[in-house]
């Protein structure tokens, strides 16, 4: 096999979530900082092609590079390339970071719990593992300051008319939108127009509303749309559906670690969830995300949660990605089949 590149991954997904894993091939990105790395790798734009792009990738796929962390508090350094972004967190892609290092044997494991320290580019992510014989069962994430940047604010939808959403950050940005009101019980053949409406009212978000973060200016965009279903009280705090609408145009498996965290910022913003309670977030394919509000805080001057989210990764497979020097596809290809809604 001739080869010019050679990138060897180990795949993951998340409850549903693809979120492989590249463990060796690629040299760290320049940059001082892991913020500066994420920017490079967002600019320069060629790793992503490679891996995201098909013949090698698709819409369906997240993919995160492990590189030496730079806070001398973390034990790994990991970077996340979404089909459109490069964001500063995700939950997922967390869960599945962690799952491989310890699954793989990258950082020892220690049975029944495994502590350790992740650096994403937005920050610090303390991770506890639930262990027992040799595979991390259950991971829990505390992620970054969430908060809520906009309650209630109209929003002008081309087809839909005037909406009444809120936007909010859990480590990465969001509008929050009513699923029922949109006639969505968040099942799995509500996929196609749940990311197709999801992407139009993210792209009026950002024309309308905007967004920009307290303390990292660079974050200037609302990523996603989370459409969220009624909650009801279970033991200790909340239950209930959402699905997230990824560009550029799909919706997540996974009930979206980041949109977990700005949910619970916005129902602590009501009043309708209190430090120590739990949410458990249900995804379009039933699979669950369970999060806790840790403790208040704030963030540039507003009120903010640290919140924790859990869930389960599974490794389903190890790859080389390679490029064959004829190959007249280097970076691969995008098609509006797939790759526009």
């Amino acid at each position: 096999m001739r080869s010019i590149k050679t990138l060897h991954v180990i795949s993951a997904h998340a409850e549903g979530e693809v979120g492989d894993v590249i463990v060796g091939g690629v040299l760290p990105p320049p940059g001082d900082t892991l913020w500066e790395q994420r920017s490079f790798i967002a600019r320069d734009q060629s790793l992503r092609n490679f891996v995201l792009n098909e013949p090698r990738g698709g819409v369906f796929r997240h993919v995160n590079l492990l590189v030496p962390p730079k806070h001398p508090q973390a034990d790994a350094g990991f970077i996340i390339m979404e089909p459109e972004d490069t964001p500063p967190m995700s939950g997922s892609n967390s869960i599945c970071v962690a799952t491989v290092l310890l699954d793989s044997g990258i950082i020892p494991m220690q049975d029944p719990v495994t502590h350790l320290t992740l650096e994403a580019p937005g920050g610090l992510v303390p991770v506890r593992a639930e262990c027992r014989n040799g595979k991390a069962e259950r991971i829990f994430v505390q992620n970054l300051p969430s908060f809520v940047d906009r309650l209630a604010v109209p929003l002008e939808v081309p087809g839909l008319g005037t909406l009444t959403v809120d936007t909010a950050y859990g480590g990465d940005s969001f509008v929050v939108v009513d699923a029922a009101a949109l006639g969505f019980d968040i099942v799995q053949d509500e996929a196609r127009d749940i990311a197709r409406l999801g992407v139009a009212i993210t792209n009026a978000a950002n024309e309308q509303i905007g967004f920009t973060h307290p303390e990292n200016p660079d974050w200037n965009h609302i990523s996603f749309c989370a459409f969220c279903g009624p909650t009801e009280r279970v033991a200790n705090g909340l239950r209930g559906k959402s699905a997230v609408a990824i560009q550029p145009g799909k919706v997540d498996r996974s009930p979206t670690g980041t949109a977990v965290s700005a949910r619970m910022a916005l129902m602590a913003a009501k009043g309708e969830m209190a430090v120590g309670q739990s949410f458990q977030a249900v995804s379009i394919i039933g699979s669950s995300f369970t999060g806790q509000v840790v403790e208040a805080t704030t963030i540039g001057g507003r009120a903010a949660i640290i919140p924790e989210i859990s869930g389960r990764g599974w490794i389903t497979g190890t790859h080389q990605h390679m490029l064959d020097p004829d190959d007249p596809w280097p970076g691969g290809y995008k098609l509006s089949d797939t790759w526009g809604v």
